[in-house]
């Protein structure tokens, strides 16, 4: 009936002869095709079903053990900061419990923020009564020594950096019920700014978005027909900079629940000021403020434990007394004298003002990450600089998400006209889409009138939340030009690391605004500095000719801040002189540097500074990547700094998880940085088991309110994390595993059919 059936066929004469030639193939074809068939099936089931357990999870994998109907989490957080300031420095130790609730052994990871100066040089474990202290190695090395530990089931812990601010602890064979306790300490500098000191402890990274790789084909030119595949990508680490991430409604309820918030955080701060204090604030948390006499405060959190959802900043200023204009500070280690240096430049009055007229070039942030309150901060921000502007300015507004619009072609005059238009795009602005941050940056640097005689200052208000912070640098450095870009921080948890490189390499300041109160204050503040003349042509000499100074290549300053330097002199004597020149005017002072007082950490700090002096000296062609890389790892090692390239270990020399027992990994979720909309981030909240496609095409994973941008670039894909008691199903979109189980069936049931076809040839032949 079979070979009837395909007799019977009107075929083409084409086909017909390849079918012919089909009945002629002997029957192994067909028992070929079944089995190659069956294996496919096979492996689709294994790669869908049996790969991925949780003893063998990668690095950003989410794996829970479900008891019943609930789900548990493998490992809860707890965090304490505890900062004492001595004048120009503070000193941070901060303190991760991680406590296992359930009844396996787990490996736990956390990505984590730090300020982006901190000098990351210390690190403890503490299990029980026991304290194993961490030491420096190079990454790699770091790292196989932690994966030794954790095969053999010993208690170990590991901090990397992935950026200069987001950093990530490991801490493998936590036992049912354990807690272990993680310490890590670092140094930094006070930041002044005018009359105020300040200091800021980031507490949430936000989601990142990365573009997408861009993959070409390129002619390796190994012989006449080589050809080959080269990818670039921009954000090759883009799965550990991208924790799981709960949804703040899901935090609600938990609350609710336990009487917890999630990642609870503590803050204890000893504020020494050097000085009688004025005014002490802390903008975003409500704090206990104590006097101990009139430099010093402590300052604690009033609501006891907070959640990790908002950057913690605290101000201070002198009492009625001037603020110092010149610091000078000392530190001796291993021989060499250690020097830190604030120096602020006298004010100009507006009567000597010469100001000129200026280009400015506003781009503002509308992407998904700007969504709730940070868009109207932005909004208001820009409004408020518009209404700066004088007559005989020009200027133009970009804005961008995954796409890009200019307001005008061109920069055009600030009079009522343009900037009435001006405020209704502003006004019109929503927040949605990706956050493609190179084009209006390189369209704001583009500059049509490289001639005139104007300054040229870029205005950038964003969130900063990209994970290709390195395009954005090589982008201002090759086109900055005559321009000054000043960037603007909007929300609870911006990229301050990437807003003051990117500030730095412009020649320009970097601002945040954390709430929409501070809007007119700190756009004030920017204003006052931008219709200023700045301090340039900064050089800096010691007496000493062998001092090595950082920052080596000095910034141009703006009206109230100080330059900030440090240097390692064989001894400290003689004198530094300062030189510049204050808008047409020069200016100079001269330092002895015998007067300097104690400081605590300068070494680091030094090292610290020299070591982003490396990176920039990469990021500007001053110096090859090979250069720079063995820079930054001499320093590292010899100053015991966590960098790009080292990390802290510490391990416990006393095996505890039996070598029968499984371990199961849990990375710990992020909050979703305060003041954000959740589904302008990552879209609706998805439907049980697939999620449908929002419209900005960002998709998630999700399991009970931990959601992970499941990210290939610009274009994530759908997936949704199952949970069976034995191990994870990865989703339908993580793998080609259904594909070829559907094509496994097609070819077995073709092989059956030749098969069946060929017998009946025989018997009838």
């Amino acid at each position: 009936m079979v070979g009837e059936s395909l007799a019977a066929w009107p075929v083409p004469a084409a086909k017909l002869q390849r079918h012919r030639r089909w009945r002629a193939l002997p029957p192994l074809v067909g028992v070929a095709t079944l089995l190659t068939a069956a294996v496919l099936s096979l492996v689709g089931v294994a790669r869908a079903d049996t790969v991925v357990r949780p003893a063998d999870a990668r690095s950003g994998s989410l794996i829970l053990k479900t008891q019943g109907d609930a789900d548990v989490e493998a490992t809860r957080l707890g965090i304490d900061v505890d900062v004492t300031v001595s004048g120009p420095t503070l000193r941070a130790r901060v303190t991760q419990v991680f406590r296992n609730t359930t009844q396996d052994w787990v490996e736990a990871t956390y990505v984590y923020p730090l300020p982006e100066g901190a000098a990351v040089d210390a690190l403890k474990m503490v299990i029980g009564d026991r304290v194993v202290i961490g030491n420096i190695k190079e990454r790699q090395q770091a790292r196989v020594i932690y994966q030794e530990a954790k095969r053999n089931g010993q208690k170990a812990a590991l901090t990397e950096q992935e950026r200069p601010n987001i950093f990530t602890n490991s801490v493998a064979n936590i036992g049912p019920g354990e807690t272990v306790l993680v310490q890590i300490e670092y140094q930094e500098p006070v930041h002044q700014s005018g009359d105020q000191f300040s200091l800021r402890i980031p507490m949430v990274v936000g989601p990142r978005y990365n573009p997408t790789p861009v993959v070409q084909t390129v002619d390796l030119r190994t012989d006449d027909n080589g050809w080959g595949v080269a990818t670039n990508d921009p954000v090759p680490d883009r799965e550990r900079i991208s924790p799981p991430v709960r949804d703040s409604r899901d935090n609600a309820k938990n609350n609710a629940k336990n009487n917890a918030p999630v990642n609870p955080t503590t803050i204890s701060i000893r504020l020494q000021a050097g000085f009688p204090l004025g005014e002490v604030k802390s903008h975003f948390h409500n704090v206990k403020i104590d006097a101990l006499d009139s430099a010093t405060r402590v300052i604690t959190l009033a609501d006891g434990a907070v959640p990790a959802d908002r950057d913690f900043e605290l101000t201070w200023s002198a009492a009625a007394e001037k603020t110092p204009s010149v610091g000078l500070f000392r530190e001796q280690v291993a021989g060499s004298d250690y020097l830190l240096a604030y120096v602020t430049p006298p004010l100009v009055s507006d009567a000597e003002q010469k100001p000129l007229p200026r280009e400015a070039i506003f781009v503002i942030d509308n992407s998904g990450s700007m969504g709730g309150t940070s868009i109207a901060q932005a909004k208001a921000g820009l409004l408020y600089a518009l209404s700066r502007l004088r007559p005989g300015d020009r200027f133009n507004v970009i804005r961008f998400d995954h796409t890009m619009g200019m307001l005008f072609s061109d920069i055009v005059p600030a009079d009522s006209e343009h900037l009435a238009q001006a405020k209704a795009f502003v006004d019109a602005l929503q927040a949605a889409g990706g956050t493609e941050m190179i084009p209006p940056m390189r369209a704001a640097l583009t500059d049509h009138h490289p001639d005139g005689n104007s300054v040229r200052q870029v205005i950038f208000l964003t969130d900063g939340c990209i994970g290709n912070e390195q395009q954005l640098f090589d982008t201002i450095t090759a086109m900055r030009g005559r321009s000054r870009v000043f960037m603007v921080g909007i929300g609870s948890a911006p990229n301050s690391y990437l807003m003051t490189r990117a500030a730095e390499l412009g020649r320009g300041t970097y601002t945040h605004i954390g709430s929409v109160e501070q809007v007119e204050s700190r756009m004030r503040e920017l204003f006052a500095k931008l219709e200023s003349p700045a301090v340039t042509q900064l050089s800096v000499t010691f007496s000493d000719a062998k001092a090595d100074m950082t920052p080596e290549v000095l910034p141009d300053l703006y009206r109230g801040e100080p330059l900030l330097l440090s240097a390692k002199l064989g001894k400290l004597a003689g004198t530094v002189q300062i030189k510049g020149r204050i808008g047409d005017r020069p200016w100079s002072v001269t330092l002895p540097l015998a007067g300097a007082a104690g400081g605590r950490g300068l070494s680091k700090l030094w090292a610290r500074r020299k070591i982003a002096d490396a990176e920039i000296a990469q990021t500007t062609r001053a110096v090859t990547a090979d250069e720079a890389d063995k820079t930054i790892l001499a320093l590292a090692l010899e100053h015991q700094l966590v960098t790009r390239l080292t990390s802290l270990i510490a391990v416990d020399q006393t095996p505890s998880r039996p070598a029968d027992e499984p371990l199961k990994l849990s990375e710990l979720p992020l909050n979703l940085p305060a003041g954000w909309d959740f589904e302008k981030v990552f879209g609706e909240r998805p439907k049980p088991v697939v999620p449908a496609a929002p419209p900005i095409e960002r998709r998630v994973h999700e399991q009970d309110g931990r959601v992970r941008l499941a990210v290939r670039g610009a274009s994530p894909v759908v997936s949704a994390i199952g949970q069976p008691q034995q191990g994870v199903v990865l989703p339908t979109t993580a793998t080609d595993a259904q594909w070829k189980m559907i094509l496994g069936t097609v070819l077995i049931a073709i092989a059956l059919i030749v098969l069946a076809y060929d017998r009946r040839r025989r018997a009838c032949g």
